[in-house]
C-alpha cells in the first residue's frame, strides 16, 4: 500500500523530539531531555523496560500529550493548537487495544471515521476505505461490527483506519501483543509491506529485529542507546542491563556471522 511521501526537496525530518521532557499533572517525570530526529522512510523500533516513556514519547507526536519542555516537530511543523489538526492528519497512531479504535456499527464505518472528519467526498471516503481494507486483508469484513471479529482482525481493523488517512509517519504501540503465531507472521508481513515511516514500540525483540533497521532503547524516559538494528539488538549486555533480551533472529544471525568469520562452512 503506498502512501504519500515528501518531495525530495523536503529537508525536515518526518518527526523531531528536540530536548522534550514531560512531567504529567500528578509530578510523575516520564521523559527527560530527549532528542531524536527521524528521517522519512526510517523503521524505528522504540525499546526498553515497562515504564521506560515509550508510550509516553509516542503520544507527543501527533499531540494528545505537550512537551512540558522541548520541542516536537512533524515534517517540519511544530505541534501547537493551531498545527496539531494538520500534524494528526500526517501521523497515525496504533493503540495496543484495537478496541481503543473501534467504535462504530461496522467495520466500514470505524474505517471511513478519520476521512470523513476531514470532510471528504463520499466517492474518497470509499476509496480509502476500499483501499485501507484491502491492505490489512478485511476486504471482505467491511459490513461486519468489530465485536464480532477475532483479536487479530481487531489489530487489523484498527490499523485500516490508520491506513485511510494516508499518514506519512505510523506510529505502532506494541502491533504483535497477544497474537498467535500465525495473526504474528502476518502482522509483520502486512507492516513490512507499507512505505511510510514506522515508529513501534515492543517488546517483541523478534519484530524489531525483523521490520526495523534503527533500534532506539529508553529507560526512566532518557534515551540510553540509538544506533542501527545490527548494533543495538546484537548487544546482550546493553539489552540485559535495560531488562530486554536478545533476540532470537539476532543471536542465530551472530552466530552465523562468526562460523563464517572464522571460516566455517555453514550449510
Amino acid at each position: 500500500m503506498n502512501h504519500p511521501m515528501p518531495s525530495a526537496e523536503s529537508a525536515a525530518p518526518a518527526v523531531e523530539f528536540e530536548d522534550v521532557s514531560h512531567v504529567y499533572p500528578d509530578g510523575t517525570r516520564a521523559l527527560t531531555d530527549i532528542s531524536l530526529s527521524i528521517a522519512h522512510g526510517e523503521r524505528v523500533a522504540l525499546l526498553g523496560p515497562n515504564g521506560a516513556g515509550k508510550s509516553t514519547l509516542m503520544l507527543h507526536t501527533n499531540g494528545v500529550l505537550r512537551a512540558t519542555s522541548g520541542h516536537v516537530s512533524v515534517c517540519g511543523i511544530g505541534i501547537s493548537d493551531d498545527s496539531v489538526r494538520d500534524v494528526r492528519s500526517r501521523v497515525g497512531l496504533v493503540f495496543q487495544d484495537p478496541d481503543d479504535q473501534l467504535f462504530m456499527t461496522t467495520v466500514y464505518d470505524d474505517v471511513a471515521f478519520g476521512p470523513l472528519n476531514m470532510q471528504l467526498g463520499q466517492h474518497e471516503v470509499d476509496d480509502r476505505v476500499h483501499e485501507a481494507l484491502h491492505a490489512v486483508g478485511l476486504a471482505q469484513s467491511s459490513t461486519r461490527a468489530s465485536q464480532h471479529l477475532s483479536f487479530g482482525q481487531r489489530k487489523r481493523a484498527a490499523l485500516a483506519t490508520v491506513l485511510s488517512m494516508r499518514p506519512q509517519v505510523l506510529v505502532l504501540d506494541e502491533p504483535t501483543s497477544n497474537l498467535d503465531p500465525r495473526a504474528r507472521r502476518g502482522m509483520i508481513g502486512l507492516l513490512s509491506s507499507l512505505e511510510t515511516t514506522l515508529m513501534v514500540a515492543t517488546h517483541d525483540m523478534d519484530l524489531a529485529w525483523e521490520l526495523c533497521t534503527r533500534a532506539v532503547v529508553l529507560d526512566e524516559g532518557r534515551v540510553v542507546a540509538d544506533g542501527p538494528r545490527n548494533k543495538i539488538l546484537c548487544d546482550d549486555s546493553l539489552l540485559a542491563q535495560h531488562g530486554l533480551e536478545l533476540p532470537m533472529t539476532a543471536d542465530l544471525w551472530q552466530r552465523a556471522a562468526e562460523r563464517n568469520s572464522a571460516g566455517t562452512i555453514v550449510e
